[in-house]
């Protein structure tokens, strides 16, 4: 099946996680897209970008999208994570606005959420659901990862940027939502006995 990013770690994180079946990139099938991102969920955003590559494709086809959600402002920035800045805006120049923006109150509590959609001609999504839980850290912290990573703060005190990627792999919303989503396809697959998904 394909899952829809040609973004090196995000796939590894996934194939991973889904060893038993045949993962492609939209590279591996030649398909260059860019689906807008304009749904006011997360699930929204994959269920659409599913759906896109599907039907371009007509093979079963799986997409993501995640961000970082605030305790203390209802969920923002939620899906416009990305993009509250602007298009334009560097992961810096996010991360320090998010923490200004934490700064004015007590709760720094946050969790990141990442919803992974599978999607075929059966036409019914199939959603798999990863939340990792912290809090917004003071000041920017670690070298790793990228967007959100050196201000998301970890229960064990360290930053999502302080940890390896074999690290974050284990723990991150999206290999979490991986591991959701897999187990409800192998119950489908494993139960209907009929599968578009190609098993190595």
């Amino acid at each position: 099946m394909i899952f829809a990013t040609n973004n090196k770690g995000k796939l590894k994180e996934i194939r991973e996680i889904f060893s038993d079946y045949e993962i492609l990139s939209l590279s591996d099938v030649d398909l260059s897209i860019d689906v807008l991102e304009d749904q006011d969920s997360f699930l929204g955003n994959a269920t659409k970008k599913a759906k896109e590559v599907y039907s371009i494709t007509n093979q079963a086809s799986f997409a993501d999208d995640s961000g970082l959600c605030l305790d203390a402002f209802d969920g923002w920035p939620g899906v416009m994570t990305h993009r509250f800045l602007g298009e334009d805006a560097t992961d810096e120049e996010r991360n320090l606005a998010i923490i200004e923006k934490c700064n004015e109150v007590s709760n720094r509590d946050a969790s990141v959420v990442c919803q992974l959609v599978y999607y075929d001609s059966l036409g019914t999504p199939i959603v798999g659901t990863g939340v990792l839980k912290g809090k917004i850290a003071s000041s920017p912290r670690g070298e790793n990862g990228f967007g959100f990573d050196p201000i998301f703060e970890l229960p064990n005190g360290k930053t999502l940027a302080e940890l390896t990627a074999e690290e974050k792999n284990q723990c991150s919303a999206r290999s979490l939502a991986a591991i959701d989503l897999k187990q409800k396809l192998d119950t489908l697959f494993l139960n209907d006995g009929v599968s578009e998904v190609r098993h190595k």
